[in-house]
């Protein structure tokens, strides 16, 4: 029997909770919940608005700044330092392109990493066995080596190999070594100068350029499309200089044999074009290849000491006192002065270099025979105060204003110790008792040789392209007359009695009409208190040719050994130095006087 589908009517106990809940009020919302919903959404506005406010009015300024730094990157763009030529144009200093390389082993593809190092090592110069083990540790980013020549990296790009990164960079190179090293200075492996041209005519060699602000990735890299065109920038200005390559050559050899020869600390000679202050040639022994500076051991090499190192003259002060006399009034060219051989000033005796006493000596005696004595007697024909005034006119406590840096300032006692003591006067008559520097001396010097007019003496000629167009020329003071024409002539005439008859033999030069003094400094005592009696400078400064006089060349040997004198170290240089320079200016020999 199949039973009917069972009935949908509710139960009582549903029917009875249906009317219950029906009878219940309907429920509304109250006053007071409306208002904390309105209270809690005004609230949130009013603290969106302010935040709003902070970010995009307070913060605004920081929040751009924070952007920038993640999207854009400044850069200056690339300007290699621009090169070096000497007079004639031959290459000084230049940059070349050089890599760092980054080596990624997990890049190898299907090479291993012993093959890679076998193939890597005879051209970065490293050992194999080393590579592999480098490799073996590092799956990326290993620095292989840095300074790679450009011929260097084109052979290894050559091998095909994945996961080798190279990183151009620029390197600054000297090919000729040591030649210049005292007058360019180098450029560090931080792109610094250091020293040198490098350093005075920075603002020449590397422009100033204003940073470009260029977009970047999330990652970092660079967006080419926004790379302005000439990002990179060269030009074909160049910076050309007054020395000769050739000379210098062929000076730096004499100078490298004499200092060999004679035992010497070091050696020096400076070339100068009297008629405005050019320097052909200025050579410092030993020297340093600025290539390799990092190789220097001792450190007074890198000083360019013809400029940076104060030293006593010596004689070779005497026809600059001579010269000061006859502008003075003082003193008149057909003068004598009693050489007595010694001299007692202010209780100290001065001698003559022999101790010799000649009796009455011409202007022209006192300098053959290079007298302290007939000095001494000159200079005491001066008012002390007159003098000294004539010493700071010449600029004996100035800078010469020569175009390399790290130049030393020439010194002279106080006026009132100088005026008030004999002993000074005394001195001062034979170079000693004050400092100067060699390329003051020649300076001073190259007032005899051009009239009396003071130049400047420079390293630099100008900036220029390679079709000879002037950019830059360096603006040099007006010469100033300091002595007269007529007085400097007659002091030439003394000087070259020096060479033909005097102390000054060995500075003869076949065919040229030759002026010049010796030198022989005593150095002050180490510890102070007087002079060594083992320690001298000997120098030798000559002027060529007499009969138009124009070039000067100052040699300077700093503590020869043995009986060494200006006139048997110096003056050979001196003499050596004019047959190359009268070679390369081709100059005609010299005519004797109508």
């Amino acid at each position: 029997m199949v039973r009917p589908y069972p009935s949908r009517q509710r139960s009582s106990h549903q029917r009875s909770l249906a009317r219950q809940i029906a009878a219940l009020p309907e429920a509304k919302p109250t006053l007071s919940r409306l208002r904390i919903v309105w209270i809690m959404l005004l609230a949130s506005g009013g603290l969106l608005g302010l935040n709003l406010l902070r970010l995009q009015v307070f913060q605004a300024a920081d929040l751009v700044t924070r952007a920038k730094q993640q999207q854009t990157t400044l850069l200056k763009p690339f300007t290699p330092r621009r090169p070096v030529v000497d007079r004639n144009g031959n290459a000084i200093a230049m940059d070349e392109q050089v890599y760092t390389v980054f080596v990624h082993p997990r890049y190898f593809d299907k090479k291993s990493n012993q093959e890679v190092a076998n193939l890597l090592a005879p051209l970065v110069n490293q050992n194999s066995a080393e590579l592999q083990k480098k490799f073996d540790g590092n799956r990326t980013g290993i620095r292989l080596i840095d300074q790679l020549e450009e011929n260097t990296a084109q052979r290894i790009k050559d091998l095909l190999i994945d996961g080798i990164d190279f990183i151009p960079s620029s390197r600054r190179v000297y090919p000729q070594q040591d030649l210049l090293a005292n007058i360019t200075g180098y450029v560090d492996l931080e792109q610094k100068s250091q020293g040198g041209i490098e350093t005075t005519y920075e603002h020449l060699l590397k422009p100033r350029e204003k940073s470009v602000r260029l977009n970047k990735t999330g990652g970092g890299s660079i967006l080419p499309e926004g790379v302005p065109n000439g990002f990179v920038r060269q030009d074909d200005q160049h910076l050309q200089l007054t020395i000769d390559s050739r000379m210098q050559r062929a000076v730096q050899e004499i100078v490298d044999r004499q200092v060999s020869t004679f035992g010497a600390k070091r050696g020096l000679v400076i070339v100068m074009d009297s008629q405005d202050g050019s320097i052909l040639s200025m050579v410092n022994s030993p020297r340093f290849d600025p290539n390799e500076y990092w190789n220097v051991k001792d450190f007074a090499v890198l000083k360019n000491w013809g400029l940076t190192d104060l030293y006593e003259p010596g004689s070779t002060f005497k026809p600059i006192n001579v010269a000061i006399a006859l502008e003075a009034g003082t003193v008149q060219l057909g003068d004598y002065f009693n050489d007595s051989g010694t001299i007692v000033v202010g209780g100290w005796p001065i001698s003559n270099s022999d101790n010799a006493a000649r009796g009455s000596l011409s202007l022209t005696d006192v300098m053959r025979y290079s007298s302290n004595v007939g000095m001494v007697r000159i200079a005491q024909t001066m008012k002390p105060s007159v003098y000294y005034s004539w010493l700071e006119r010449i600029g004996l406590v100035q800078f010469t204003d020569v175009d390399l840096p790290f130049e030393a300032q020439g010194y002279l006692k106080p006026r009132q110790t100088y005026i008030t003591s004999p002993i000074e006067v005394a001195t001062t008559a034979f170079g000693q008792g004050f400092s100067i520097t060699p390329i003051q001396l020649a300076k001073l010097h190259a007032m005899l040789a051009n009239g009396g007019k003071m130049v400047t003496p420079h390293v630099v000629k100008g900036l220029y392209d390679s079709q000879g167009r002037t950019f830059w020329e360096p603006r040099q003071s007006m010469p100033k007359q300091i002595f007269s024409p007529k007085n400097t002539k007659a002091i030439l005439r003394m000087m070259e009695a020096v060479v033909d008859s005097g102390t000054g033999k060995a500075a003869q030069v076949p065919g040229f009409r030759v002026a010049g003094k010796t030198g022989t400094a005593q150095k002050a005592a180490e510890g102070g208190g007087g002079y060594s009696d083992s320690r001298f400078i000997t120098s030798f400064v000559g002027i060529f040719p007499v009969d138009n006089p124009r070039y000067v060349v100052l040699s300077v040997l700093d503590e020869p050994q043995g009986q060494a004198y200006g006139g048997t170290t110096a003056a050979p240089i001196v003499s050596e130095v004019i047959k190359v320079v009268a070679g390369i200016e081709q100059l005609p020999p010299s005519k004797p006087d109508p």
